[in-house]
């Protein structure tokens, strides 16, 4: 895992393999960053015309290598771009800070040490950097914990992520600073063991080999932990789960892995579809659809990793995370369309597509959460495509039975720098998943999906508990190329938000 350091030394005689400046859009061209004004003395004062001269703009993500002058440590000096630059007075954005340190560190994949003189106003810029940085090293198969079989052969050196961001600016010894730089190690850590666990292949990581893998962390952190195995599922009545998960070799769990917090006044509950194959059942996905389908489990991954957050920062709220896990297959015991499941919350639901799978998982998860009776539940999955055709493949949508809350999720998120919008929950769209033969079928008018998959599982929900639905079926993984601190692969949308939701709840603040 790439560390972390905080220097304060110059840029100019830091010893790494490459210094890392910003560089901006300027009306007249670029212009140099604050942060690397020792480097820029190195070049004479001329960096911003070297740039230029080389192609350089400024743009968002925009990477320029060049040898160092003389009277730099570092060989390589390396221009990252801000975008536009700030009005006289104004600071940077601490997206653009995070999206310009992830495309440098990407950039200096397979080196020891980059010097980030990127510019570092106060506490929050630092914080800004770090995670970027932090995020943009993660490699996949670099994190396999020496499994090999995972990794591809004949890995080179390049293939290796960053080892080490020195962050120049920073202040080591300051109270602000140093809190920083441990809440962006924390996090980018839970972030990329989201983003392992999604990119891990299928038979590596079924339900039962996650809720192996919640077993051991929490052991590690202090959580408490409780498994359902498709005995104990059965039992309880989780039709839902049972019902999806029935049709595969690999059955179902449900996990609930719990962090507290002594001084606690507020409980929050998380509830994350994981389903670790989706091959649509018995309504088969069609060919090009299924490649991509072990991040079906995104949800889960975020909100495990979110759980294991808060522990590690020492939040004062209550955090308990769900994780729904099936694996959904096509078999002679799988369900089919137009069979009737009995649901954990007693309601029966008539099955008109198994592919419409995540929302029976979490309609049981959600009823579950319910009875612990928390101040706020968020459920988190990709669910529909329809809300990828809506927002696209970076924005995840949010829908609530509490406007307010809807609205504090949004502004978390943008604070965070995750992309989300509001969405409704339309009363006129209830009628179309009225069934016949159950109390509810898992479709409903095909127009406006994902607002009906929101509003299926607003059913499950027990009056007066605040609640709201994160469909990040877009963003969850970036099938492209990489950007700014995105890998390719699974992204671990999602936790960012959650975790500043656990911190707003323990400063009291939940919306």
């Amino acid at each position: 895992m790439t560390s972390l350091t905080l220097s304060t030394s110059s840029a100019a005689t830091l010893r790494a393999d490459a210094v890392v400046v910003g560089v901006a859009k300027g009306a007249k061209g670029p212009v140099v960053a604050p942060g690397a004004e020792a480097v820029d003395k190195a070049f004479g004062g001329k960096l911003a015309s070297v740039l230029e001269t080389l192609g350089a703009t400024g743009a968002d993500g925009e990477v320029t290598k060049l040898p160092a002058a003389s009277g730099l440590k570092a060989p390589v000096v390396l221009a990252v771009g801000l975008g536009d630059a700030p009005a006289k007075g104004d600071g940077y954005d601490a997206e653009a800070l995070r999206r310009a340190a992830g495309a440098a560190a990407r950039a200096l994949s397979g080196s020891k040490k980059g010097a980030f003189a990127l510019p570092v106003a106060d506490a929050e810029d630092a914080a800004a950097v770090a995670e970027g940085a932090l995020l943009g090293a993660y490699s996949y198969k670099a994190n396999q914990n020496g499994n090999s079989g995972n990794a591809k052969s004949g890995e080179k050196k390049n293939g290796a992520p960053l080892a080490e961001v020195a962050l120049i600016g920073a202040k080591p010894r300051d109270k602000e600073f140093k809190a920083a730089a441990e809440r962006a190690i924390a996090l980018t850590a839970e972030i990329n063991r989201a983003r392992d666990l999604i990119n891990t292949p299928s038979n590596l990581l079924n339900p039962a080999l996650f809720a192996a893998a919640v077993l051991e962390a929490a052991k590690e952190h202090g959580l408490k932990t409780e498994v359902l195995d498709e005995k104990a599922l059965k039992k309880g009545g989780y039709g839902g789960i049972m019902g999806v998960g029935q049709g595969s070799e690999a059955p179902p769990r449900l996990v609930r892995v719990a962090y507290s917090h002594p001084e606690a006044e507020k409980t929050l509950a998380l509830v994350g579809k994981g389903i670790t194959y989706d091959s649509g059942g018995i309504s088969l996905k069609p060919a090009g659809h299924n490649e991509t389908m072990k991040c079906d489990m995104s949800g889960a991954a975020a909100v495990f990793a979110a759980v294991v957050a808060a522990a590690k920062l020492g939040l004062r709220v209550n955090v308990t995370g769900w994780l729904a896990l099936a694996e959904n297959m096509p078999s002679g015991s799988a369900t089919r369309p137009g069979d009737v499941l009995t649901m954990y919350s007693g309601k029966t639901v008539e099955v008109l597509n198994t592919d419409a799978e995540g929302r029976l998982v979490l309609a049981d998860a959600l009823a579950r959460a319910c009875e612990e009776k928390p101040d706020a539940i968020v459920d988190v999955a990709t669910l529909t495509g329809a809300m990828v055709f809506a927002l696209g493949h970076r924005t995840f949508g949010i829908m609530a039975n509490d406007e307010a809350f809807r609205t504090s999720l949004h502004e978390i998120a943008e604070e965070v720098g995750e992309q989300s919008w509001p969405m409704p929950l339309p009363s006129d769209l209830r009628k179309s998943i009225d069934s016949p033969v159950a109390d509810l079928a898992n479709m409903g008018e095909r127009m406006g999906g994902g607002l009906v998959a929101g509003i299926f599982l607003k059913e499950f929900v027990e009056e007066g508990t605040v609640w709201a639905h994160l469909d990040i079926a877009g963003p969850a993984f970036n099938e492209s190329g990489p950007f700014g601190y995105t890998p390719k692969g699974g992204t671990g949308s999602a936790v960012r938000t959650l975790v500043r939701l656990a911190e707003r709840t323990a400063a009291g603040d939940l919306g």
